[in-house]
């Protein structure tokens, strides 16, 4: 908890939401301020429920009218902290989880910001369509906090981010006016697109309040395959001759060393060896299709195979249907939890230009190794479009706050060889409070000037968010 906010205010929030949607009893409130890794833990002098879109701009206009500042929050599944209140009333969304319309002819769908992923994505499914953002959390995510954050996830490669599936917003601004750009139009040129200054802002700009999200046509067909290859540089020459042989229908392409797969086994709640012998690097492949009559397995089944008469592979198993294509994802999703199982991890969300894969994996780990031996690093993640989650696992037998009081040494290793190659400290999971500091050291002032005169314009007290992403200059 926080200092309590001025009696006042707290009459007049209760007077707007209801005494049973403003908390401030401290076992109610503790849920709303740990960060899921439990690297932070907030304070707040109450969390509001506000359950339209009106109540959020009414509680925001009262806070901004007392001074109070405020934190936008979601399902609370963020890992950078972007979530996490420092002394700021949180405004939690999870009352505005309606799913407002389904519009299977123009392909969108309109939902509250405080609408589950996985809900999101059975309305779609109900009718007909596609919905492709998927992470880990999507059970409990809601689709403001992946807006806010411009979350990736595992579709990435076909669909895009966030920001590539997002046709309008409704945004409460730091005043509490309230910003209707609920549009579902592809093609919008009248002005600045007002939209993408709010995805990944990460609730520092303004509160998503609903969106507007673009839907796709089901796939007819898919096929999954798990593929063992000699090495990363060999994990990015199948990449590619996928790609030219696949096209559009190549829709996943995740990457796992051998460390991350003997910890999905060792963990994964059962997980089986899907290949026979050890590998030097692991793929996990999805072909999926539209077209009828297409049967993306056999196309899998027979881009695979030229790939191993000619060397490229050195053996990959095919699901023969949806348990065992669910079991070799399986595998993939397990690594995050298993290297919590294993002991403390510090991890880097980074991204570099897809050639550079390899050798930023190369000269990365032995950096790291060299600066500890007995790490254990495991860079794994969306390596068709360039995005691997680099963590490190703790030595065997490490305290693990030991290992994690390095924290920041690592981050020093890592993201310097990440400038090097030309690439980006916040990938998907955005600045947050873990890499504030961060981005300053590797953003031109040109770039970093440019994102104060923004959060200045459209938040010039500085109450929403504050402290996250962007800090004003010392």
């Amino acid at each position: 908890m926080s200092d309590p906010a001025p009696a006042d205010l707290l009459r007049s929030l209760r007077d707007a939401l209801g005494d049973r949607h403003v908390l401030t009893d401290p076992d109610l409130v503790a849920p709303y301020l740990v960060e899921q890794r439990g690297l932070y833990t907030g304070r707040a002098p109450a969390i509001l429920r506000p359950g339209s879109t009106q109540e959020v701009a009414s509680v925001v206009a009262l806070c901004a009218a007392a001074g109070m500042p405020v934190v936008a929050q979601g399902g609370n599944t963020g890992l950078t902290g972007g979530g996490v209140p420092e002394g700021a009333v949180v405004i939690s969304l999870e009352r505005l989880g309606a799913v407002r319309e389904v519009d299977p002819v123009g392909a969108t769908i309109t939902v509250g910001a405080g609408a589950i992923l996985a809900q999101v994505q059975d309305a779609a499914d109900q009718a007909g369509m596609l919905f492709p953002l998927t992470y880990a959390s999507r059970g409990s995510a809601r689709i403001g906090g992946g807006i806010a954050t411009n979350a990736g996830g595992l579709n990435v490669l076909a669909y895009g981010n966030a920001r590539d599936l997002v046709l309008g917003l409704e945004v409460v601004l730091p005043d509490g006016r309230i910003w209707d750009g609920l549009k579902a139009l592809r093609k919008d040129n009248a002005g600045y697109d007002l939209k993408q200054l709010f995805i990944g802002s990460e609730g520092t700009l303004g509160i998503v309040t609903a969106a507007v999200l673009r839907l796709f046509p089901k796939p007819r067909s898919w096929g999954v395959a798990f593929v063992g290859l000699p090495s990363a540089r060999a994990a990015l020459d199948l990449f590619v001759h996928l790609r030219d042989r696949a096209d559009r229908d190549l829709t996943a392409f995740e990457y796992m060393p051998p460390f991350a797969l003997d910890l999905a086994l060792r963990h994964g709640k059962g997980a089986v060896r899907p290949l026979a012998g050890e590998h030097g690097a692991y793929a996990l492949v999805e072909l999926s299709s539209c077209r009828p009559g297409s049967d993306a397995r056999l196309d899998l089944e027979t881009v695979l195979g030229e790939a191993l008469e000619t060397g490229l592979i050195e053996d990959a198993t095919i699901a023969a249907g949806a348990g065992q294509a669910e079991a070799l994802w399986g595998l993939r999703e397990a690594v995050p939890e298993a290297q919590t199982r294993e002991g403390g991890s510090i991890k880097h969300d980074v991204s570099v230009p897809l050639a550079s894969l390899p050798d930023f994996l190369e000269r990365a780990n032995a950096a790291c190794l060299a600066a500890m031996p007995g790490l254990r690093p495991c860079g794994f993640g969306h390596f068709g479009d360039g995005n691997i989650h680099f963590n490190l696992s703790q030595p065997l037998g490490m305290d693990r706050a030991a290992f994690l009081s390095h924290w920041s040494r690592f981050n020093r290793i890592v993201h310097d060889i990440v400038h090097e190659f030309g690439g980006s400290i916040a990938a998907e999971h955005g600045v947050g409070l873990i890499k504030r500091d961060e981005l300053i050291r590797y953003t031109s002032p040109v770039a970093l000037d440019l994102m104060r005169r923004i959060k200045t314009a459209l938040d010039p007290h500085g109450l929403l968010n504050p402290g996250k992403v962007i800090r004003p200059p010392e």
